[in-house]
């Protein structure tokens, strides 16, 4: 230990002046003869505390800072909570939308002559509903308001359509022969859902042109089934299904994109910035 000067606090919590030479002083009354001051300067270490601090060898530290004996990591009083990094639950959402909305597409274009919408109620109500919904739970804790706008909404819309095919529901077998008028309250409800999604697209013209392409193709959706159901036009809703699986692409093309990066794909494909971004940009300042 050197001779110069060691700062220390006592139970009072007034910094005082401590010498080396006092040190040993202290410690030389109760040491041997046989060893002289200068033999005492090589083993002796300084430990100095109070209710707060603790000044060891020059170093003053708290005392909530030390760790108490066999203690570790296991203290759940002193070990700091770890930092969590949350992985983005938009690609998960993308997919599931994406998938269920290419079956259900494929349906609507009466694709391989297939009636039957058996197959697309189950896979709304596990993926495109739960899976989707529970995608927009995850970003709304994370902070991201409108992937979880969206995510949570249209999972519940693929849970609410499946709901209607599903018989114990007891939706679609209330309206007994009166096919018109459960056509036309499917058209209302398809259209309700196409202003909510127009709603969503106006807050998408600063993203990606995928982006965009998915939120765009899916308000023709939404809008042209409905008049399909209402009028009664087999043309509208195979239009509406073709606009469907255009919409669906594209959040495959987004959903791929967000996840591809240099350390796990060799592809990566252009997320592909709006240029009218970048003119407003120029005209309205930030």
């Amino acid at each position: 230990m050197s001779s110069g000067r060691r700062e220390s606090i006592e139970s009072t919590g007034h910094p005082v002046q401590l010498t080396g030479e006092n040190v040993l002083s202290e410690i030389g009354e109760s040491a041997p003869q046989s060893v002289s001051p200068s033999q005492l300067s090589l083993q002796v270490s300084s430990m100095i505390s109070d209710d707060e601090h603790v000044v060891i060898n020059d170093k003053v530290v708290k005392r909530s800072e030390l760790m108490p004996p066999f203690a570790g990591t296991f203290n759940p009083g002193l070990k700091p909570w770890p930092k969590h990094e949350f992985g983005n639950a938009a690609a998960i959402g993308l997919a599931a939308f994406s998938l269920t909305a290419f079956v259900l597409a494929l349906y609507l274009a009466n694709a391989m002559g297939i009636e039957n919408i058996s197959v697309v109620v189950g896979l709304s109500v596990f993926y495109g509903g739960a899976v989707q919904f529970l995608a927009g739970v995850w970003e709304l804790a994370i902070g991201n308001t409108f992937s979880g706008t969206a995510f949570t909404s249209f999972g519940a819309f693929w849970l609410s359509f499946a709901a209607i095919y599903i018989p114990a529901f007891d939706i679609v077998s209330s309206y007994g022969d009166d096919v018109e008028q459960l056509n036309n309250a499917l058209g209302i409800y398809l259209i309700g859902w196409g202003i909510f999604s127009s709603m969503l697209t106006l807050v998408t013209v600063k993203s990606t042109i995928p982006f965009v392409v998915l939120f765009v193709t899916l308000d023709f959706s939404f809008f042209i089934l409905g008049a399909g159901f209402m009028t009664g036009s087999n043309r509208c809703v195979r239009g509406g299904g073709c606009s469907l699986a255009i919409s669906a692409f594209a959040g495959w093309y987004s959903c791929f994109s967000g996840q591809a990066t240099s350390k796990n794909s060799y592809i990566k494909w252009p997320a592909g910035t709006l240029p009218i971004k970048h003119r407003f940009r120029k005209k309205i300042p930030a």
